[in-house]
């Protein structure tokens, strides 16, 4: 997969829009699924997807090859969301009608490739006791245990995406458990 993703890079850093857009549908998914998870707002998770193709598309000159072209576009990503988090002054919370859709709270918009739209709105509450957790996470925590425990990606891998030491990466997945655990044990 790394020499397809390279290959397609190389492609499109010559002007190949076809490359460009097979990269896109590669990982315009991927990433929405991952800024959804951190951001909790579909908006936000489409608006940092477009901005980090921009800033791939705008910097394919510094790609390197050598690294995983997706360590490279899930750092961008990650970043991204990172920002927007320490740019919020208000508390969002997933209890709270979405201003998009009416009816529906933040739960029933988390996407998910195996459920239905009937199963989106019959959350369990575990989950949601979960999720709320996670949404209170200091961000530096938060974007590891969803890179983490949500995208499954290896610390090692968390580590190239945050651009940070896998011990860095350990203590902060230990704490960010250590956090919810706390929060969890009276409410599971």
């Amino acid at each position: 997969m790394k020499s397809v993703e390279a290959r397609l890079a190389r492609l499109a850093l010559k002007g190949d829009q076809r490359a460009f857009a097979e990269l896109v549908e590669m990982y315009q998914d991927k990433l929405y699924h991952m800024a959804y998870r951190m951001l909790y707002n579909r908006q936000e998770a489409e608006d940092v997807v477009q901005e980090a193709f921009l800033r791939v598309y705008r910097n394919l000159e510094r790609y390197d090859d050598t690294m995983k072209f997706s360590t490279w576009i899930y750092r961008i990503a990650t970043n991204l969301c990172i920002d927007r988090l320490r740019k919020r002054k208000a508390v969002y919370s997933l209890d709270a009608e979405s201003s998009d859709h009416e009816g529906l709270d933040g739960y029933a918009m988390i996407p998910s490739d195996d459920r239905t739209p009937e199963s989106e709105l019959l959350l369990s509450d575990t989950q949601r006791i979960i999720h709320q957790a996670i949404e209170t996470l200091p961000a530096k925590y938060k974007s590891v245990m969803v890179l983490r425990y949500l995208e499954e990606l290896s610390l090692q891998e968390i580590g190239d995406v945050l651009g940070m030491p896998v011990t860095t990466v350990k203590t902060r997945v230990h704490r960010g458990r250590e956090f919810l655990r706390k929060k969890l044990e009276h409410k599971l």
